[in-house]
């Protein structure tokens, strides 16, 4: 009989079954957010907080029993300068399992493991500004049409100031009488038109 026997054996031997305990701890603790089996998650969490209990105590002898089970020098020193302090204040549950459902394949159940104070932060917009995102056709085409006001009213502004110098009035004024002789001669061939058809008499019947 099983009584009064919860460990979770994993199908490894006890050898095995530290080694990958330790490695998962050494990636929780650098990464803070893991995913990895409903069973190895809730055989994780608390080999893992009791290594931050000892980060608590901020201790030479604390030290050496958490190397004794993290190897990289790195992530120790990130237990204790940074981990230790964030839950100093927090007595038990430094972090959380999230069912994340079952993995394609071999259908196994899987977890997201996180310590506390590693939630990533969405941006959604407050309410007075509006919600922030994709934008939509009319939004895209409003922004799309506001540099190119600017950009008209300054190429307006500089044809005003090239019409207003002489030399750009003396070509228009001299454009305005050529363009002028052409319909002045055209009125007046239709003035000596309309004199001649005047002045002829209508044939004797």
């Amino acid at each position: 009989m099983r009584h009064g026997k919860s460990l979770r054996k994993l199908g490894r031997t006890t050898a095995h079954r530290m080694s990958m305990l330790r490695n998962l701890s050494t990636s929780l603790f650098d990464k803070e957010r893991i995913s990895t089996t409903l069973p190895k998650a809730k055989e994780l969490r608390p080999f893992a907080e009791r290594l931050i209990t000892l980060a608590r105590r901020d201790n030479l002898h604390a030290r050496r029993l958490v190397a004794r089970s993290i190897q990289n020098k790195a992530v120790v020193k990130k237990l204790f300068d940074t981990l230790g302090p964030r839950f100093a204040q927090r007595n038990g549950g430094y972090s959380r399992i999230l069912k994340l459902g079952w993995r394609e394949g071999d259908g196994a159940e899987m977890a997201l493991v996180e310590l506390l104070g590693s939630e990533p932060v969405f941006d959604r917009g407050d309410k007075k500004g509006g919600k922030k995102g994709k934008l939509g056709r009319k939004e895209r085409k409003a922004a799309a049409e506001e540099p190119a006001a600017p950009a008209e009213s300054e190429a307006a502004e500089a044809e005003g100031q090239e019409n207003e110098t002489p030399e750009a009035f003396s070509r228009q004024k001299k454009k305005g009488r050529s363009e002028g002789e052409p319909a002045k001669k055209a009125a007046k061939g239709t003035k000596s038109g309309s004199r001649t058809a005047r002045g002829k008499k209508k044939p004797a019947k």
